[in-house]
């Protein structure tokens, strides 16, 4: 009962909060993150009313369900961009974009981290700089993805945007997988060939396999219903059965097999879309049911916001030389590939800046290099402040730089005095 009527409440604060957002053309994301800020435990929560926010982290963790569910539509979206009549075209300059932009940042991130180090070793070690740096490489497909959405970009830049986003998850594995092992073999001093590499592309590999597969089945148990109501009910169905199979672990030996609910998702979504001729529609149809779920997920990543991270003088100052360095590395790293690539100068000047935003990917990351000993509780907080900033922030930059490069088109005057008219009408 207490479950349900928190959840009510976070649905209604954060739709209620983007028309607070809306005065200062605010992205829809942002109003609901700050939402789950004020209604969880360092906030409102706090004060521990039943069912008026979220009362301790604890009882966020029990609602993870919801945020895996929601991680697989959106990651089943964003495979909808992966057509192969779009990559024909967009297909190697997103590759090479996506590759070259995770790993300058995360070498710029680690050059400036390690820096640090050997000016102030007892604030930062050299495993904990080397795991930050891994953790630059990811990018919240999420958020991106709902700005695109709610301003219904359209453009060279937002048909990059998409896949090279999609990329980043499994290069960002990748680069994570490689630098915490060099992490844990310096605490250690001995090298585990396993986690290194063996393992991260086991995942890789075996994501891939997995949603590819999923999607096969989905587009031939598709074809044996007449009604799209019916054909949608499955395709959910599927996104919960996939995101259910990517928690399974298989081991092989002394190497083990692991999934990416992500990278699982997407293959899905991006095998029936290409597969399936009714996809398009099915799709369409699939998105309009999650968006309540949408809300939710956001919300409830907000409240997941640890304000106590402010508290550490140390976190905020790493915090911010991380963010900076990341920053940088993403910008320049996007502006140079896709500068080599010969993109539009439009995609070369502000492709760099929507990659900013960081959340989900990195989280998950960052609960795996909690296990570094002595250094876990220190990358978690820098982790937790630089993803506090970047959810605030990001979607803002994202819109601004989509706005810019003129894949954001605003509002004729005709449709805003409309739209005036009618919210005048309900007004009286």
């Amino acid at each position: 009962m207490t479950e349900l009527l928190s959840l009510s409440v976070a649905i209604f604060a954060g739709l209620m909060m983007t028309r607070v957002m809306s005065r200062w053309k605010l992205p829809d994301v942002t109003a609901y993150l700050v939402a789950g800020v004020l209604i969880g435990p360092s906030l409102i929560g706090a004060l521990g009313i039943p069912g008026l926010g979220f009362k301790s982290f604890e009882e966020l963790e029990g609602l993870g369900l919801i945020s895996d569910v929601a991680l697989g539509f959106i990651a089943f979206s964003i495979g909808n961009e992966f057509r192969l009549s779009q990559l024909r075209e967009t297909g190697k300059q997103a590759t090479v974009i996506g590759i070259l932009q995770a790993v300058v940042a995360t070498a710029l991130v680690d050059l400036v981290l390690i820096v640090f180090h050997f000016l102030a070793p007892q604030t930062l070690s050299l495993s904990a700089a080397i795991t930050l740096g891994a953790i630059a490489a990811a990018t919240a497909p999420a958020a991106t993805l709902m700005v695109v959405r709610q301003y219904k970009a359209k453009g060279p830049l937002t048909d990059l945007l998409l896949p090279i986003v999609a990329l980043d998850d499994a290069v960002g594995l990748v680069l994570f997988a490689v630098s915490f092992g060099i992490a844990e073999a310096l605490g250690s001093g001995s090298v585990d060939f396993y986690s290194v590499a063996l393992n991260p592309l086991l995942e890789i590999l075996g994501s891939l396999g997995l949603g590819a597969a999923a999607g096969w089945v989905l587009t031939r148990l598709e074809a044996l219903f007449h009604s799209n109501r019916n054909r949608v009910a499955m395709t959910i169905g599927f996104v919960f059965l996939t995101v259910a199979l990517s928690k399974v672990d298989i081991p092989l030996g002394k190497a083990e097999m692991g999934f990416s609910p992500l990278l699982v998702c997407m293959m899905l979504g991006s095998v029936f879309c290409n597969l399936c001729p009714l996809s398009d529609e099915i799709m369409e149809r699939a998105d309009k049911w999650s968006s309540p779920l949408m809300v939710l997920f956001f919300v409830l990543s907000g409240a997941e916001l640890e304000l106590a991270v402010f508290l550490k003088l140390s976190s905020v100052i790493i915090g911010l030389i991380y963010i900076l360095s990341r920053c940088l590395g993403k910008y320049f790293g996007a502006r140079e590939s896709a500068r080599m690539m010969r993109c539009q100068p439009k995609v070369v000047k502000y492709l760099g800046i929507t990659l900013w935003p960081q959340a989900g990917v990195a989280l998950g990351m960052c609960v795996t290099a909690s296990q570094l000993p002595g250094d876990g509780p220190l990358i978690r907080n820098i982790v937790l402040f630089a993803v506090l900033v970047y959810e605030l922030a990001g979607p803002v930059m994202t819109k601004w730089a989509l706005t810019q490069a003129g894949d954001i088109q605003p509002k004729s005057e005709e449709v805003l005095r409309r739209r005036e008219r009618k919210l005048a009408a309900v007004q009286k």
